[in-house]
């Protein structure tokens, strides 16, 4: 009795590419659809009503899906076939995302190389730079610059000067812009160098002081001193006119407040004798015929007076 022929294995039909895409959509839409993973797939004694609903949803979209399709995505799903699991933090990780990223990290790395080299310009040229160039200005100010205008402005106020006092005060401004230049003060060093400009102004200047003469106008006034009622102070109202014959403004300081003023009119202390005397020339025709009270002379600090002063002046009188 001949034996039986073998059995052969049966050999699975291989998928074909579009039933291999629908799993994977199957798979894709059940992923999608987490409603239905979580009522249907989630309960393993109803996968046919979960096939029910996928074949419903392909249904309404035109596609027929067979049984076997379903149930093989429904088995990649579980089985997790076609769920992508990236690969673990690695120094070959990390190098091929920076080489697939190359484009975009050279464009960041150029966009913050410019943005740095920017900052920094702008930093040296906005500030750095300025601020070096103020130091150099102050250091060549201090070095050449306020010394020779020191000496220049001296010079300049001593050759007008004709009297002591003149070359004294010009001398100590000099020393004190000296010292200010050597401990490194531009602003009192400057200030020495105007006191000597202001200084040969007023020496270059003349005028004749006069008595103020003039209809409806004042020309002396008295005032009790502050804190005695009993005695009073005399003045004469002056002003400075100039070789034009007008009216110069001048600074004076007041006594009464200690504050200077630039006025065109002022009035001097005299003692009372002198005072008197201007009150007696005026009340002969109300003019007063001896105006000149002093004169003030080129290369002089201050007017020679004809008359008697005690010095002190004020710069307002109207009550």
């Amino acid at each position: 009795m001949s034996a039986a022929p073998a059995a052969v294995p049966a050999v699975a039909k291989p998928q074909t590419l579009d039933e291999l895409m629908l799993a994977m959509d199957v798979v894709d839409t059940i992923r999608h659809r987490e409603l239905i993973v979580e009522r249907e797939l989630g309960q393993g004694d109803r996968d046919n009503a979960l096939r029910d609903r996928l074949r419903e949803i392909y249904r309404t979209q035109g596609i027929e899906v067979t049984d076997i399709v379903i149930a093989q995505g429904i088995k990649a799903l579980r089985e997790s076939r076609f769920l992508y699991t990236p690969p673990p933090p690695s120094l070959g990780r990390s190098l091929a995302l920076v080489w697939i990223n190359r484009g975009r990290i050279a464009g960041w790395t150029a966009a913050i190389l410019i943005g740095t080299t920017a900052l920094w310009a702008g930093y040296q040229y906005g500030i750095v730079g300025p601020r070096q160039q103020a130091a150099e200005t102050a250091r060549v100010e201090l070095a050449e610059t306020l010394p020779k205008a020191l000496q220049s402005a001296y010079d300049a106020a001593i050759a007008e000067a004709r009297v002591d006092p003149a070359r004294t005060q010009a001398a100590a401004l000099l020393g004190d812009g000296r010292n200010a230049v050597a401990q490194g003060d531009a602003p009192s060093a400057r200030a020495a160098v105007a006191g000597l400009e202001s200084l040969r102004v007023k020496l270059i200047q003349t005028y004749q002081l006069m008595v103020v003469s003039r209809p409806n106008e004042v020309s002396g006034v008295w005032r009790y001193p502050e804190g005695n009622d009993r005695g009073r102070n005399y003045y004469l109202i002056v002003e400075a006119v100039g070789p034009e014959g007008r009216p110069l403004t001048m600074p004076i300081r007041s006594e009464e407040d200690d504050r200077i003023y630039n006025v065109s009119a002022w009035g001097i202390r005299v003692p009372e004798s002198t005072f008197n005397d201007v009150a007696r020339d005026k009340q002969d025709n109300g003019i007063v015929e001896n105006r000149l009270l002093g004169e003030k002379a080129r290369g002089e600090l201050d007017p020679r007076y004809r008359m008697s002063v005690l010095g002190g002046a004020i710069t307002s009188w109207e009550e």
